[in-house]
């Protein structure tokens, strides 16, 4: 086995944590978040909502069980979530060298040097998670011995929703009722929820003028960074909104139809990260657990009449979704669809087809 080369992840408060490289040897620069799963790296490393960000990984041990093939199933990859890796690097604690699973093709540090994304291990991730916790939303950039140094890099002035949106409309299966995918980011297994309750999906790239086509419903799919970016997206909603079509929004979803419907948003200090973030359903005592990475919340205070908040979080009593009063409007902030899970609150895909 080659030796491991040195690396630093520095963060802009100061802080350096020096580890190993498993990944591709570049410098690289992002927004520093963290995942509390013990398994899904695949998954989350494919996430779009992750463009522009540095992931930690919490779970100690990383790697054992390789990575899958990309196998393509109805258009869409079989395993993962997206058709690439979307992460600025990666940072674990214990790296696993040897793999062993029936369905890997290679190991996570063969697939990181493939995509060119830097990895390090060797790191005190819980050290960092709580760091991360104290100090609300920092910046970070992995250094390596010998190499120019790069600045530190906000993500969110960028506009990542372009970033990595579809750039032509692609349409999947052939359902009784047709839905129209806004994609700021889509994760794929949001579309093979919808796939699997028979209706054919139409997605559009995140500016398009989807009120040309023709539809039963409209979904607004989850995304990285700022809802701002996303001025265009905002104004087609609005104006889809002048009918009584039934409409779902997930994550930047959430955001996107709140500002559509007149509410605002903001930078939460520490952002919503981790696979089990409890979230109560508004009037009723029902609890759930669930999967969620976004950096920023819908104010409640900013909601109009006709709207009300329809999940709370239970940690910090912020905004996990919203719903029109009297017609089929709503969202959630957390992943229902989570891969590699909690799906607890996958029957929202339920009563939004129910509603088509």
């Amino acid at each position: 086995m080659q030796k491991e080369r040195p690396v630093s992840l520095v963060l802009d408060n100061g802080m350096v944590f020096n580890g190993y490289s498993f990944g591709y040897e570049k410098p690289t620069a992002g927004e520093v978040v963290f995942s509390t799963a013990m398994v899904g790296y695949p998954e989350s490393l494919t996430d779009p909502s992750y463009s522009g960000q540095i992931l930690t990984i919490t779970f100690p041990l990383v790697g054992n069980y390789g990575v899958p093939a990309d196998n393509l199933v109805d258009g869409i990859s079989e395993f993962h979530e997206s058709e690439k890796i979307h992460t600025s690097g990666v940072v674990i604690s214990d790296y696993s060298h040897e793999h062993s699973h029936w369905n890997a093709a290679k190991s996570l540090s063969e697939w990181l040097k493939e995509q060119k994304v830097p990895g390090i291990y060797g790191i005190d991730t819980r050290e960092l998670t709580k760091v991360l916790r104290e100090n609300g939303s920092l910046k970070g950039k992995f250094v390596f011995e010998g190499e120019q140094d790069i600045d530190f890099i906000d993500p969110n002035t960028e506009n990542l929703i372009d970033k990595v949106s579809c750039k032509e409309v692609i349409t999947y299966g052939n359902g009784e009722k047709k839905v129209c995918l806004v994609d700021c980011g889509v994760k794929h297994n949001i579309i093979r929820c919808l796939l699997k309750r028979n209706v054919t999906v139409i997605r559009v790239p995140w500016n398009y003028d989807f009120n040309t086509l023709e539809f039963d419903g409209l979904f607004i799919s989850n995304g990285p960074g700022n809802p701002d970016h996303a001025q265009e997206t905002i104004e087609n909603i609005r104006k889809f909104m002048q009918n009584d079509k039934p409409i779902f929004g997930i994550c930047m979803g959430n955001q996107l139809l709140s500002k559509a419907g007149g509410a605002s948003t903001y930078k939460l200090k520490y952002g919503h990260r981790s696979h089990n973030q409890p979230v109560r359903m508004v009037g009723t005592n029902r609890c759930f657990v669930t999967s969620q990475n976004h950096g920023f919340a819908v104010d409640n205070e900013t909601l109009g009449s006709d709207w009300e908040p329809l999940f709370i979080n239970m940690n910090d009593g912020t905004n996990e979704g919203i719903r029109h009063k009297s017609k089929p409007y709503f969202s959630c902030q957390f992943h229902p669809e989570a891969a590699s899970g909690p799906t607890d609150t996958e029957f929202l895909f339920d009563d939004f087809i129910k509603l088509l």
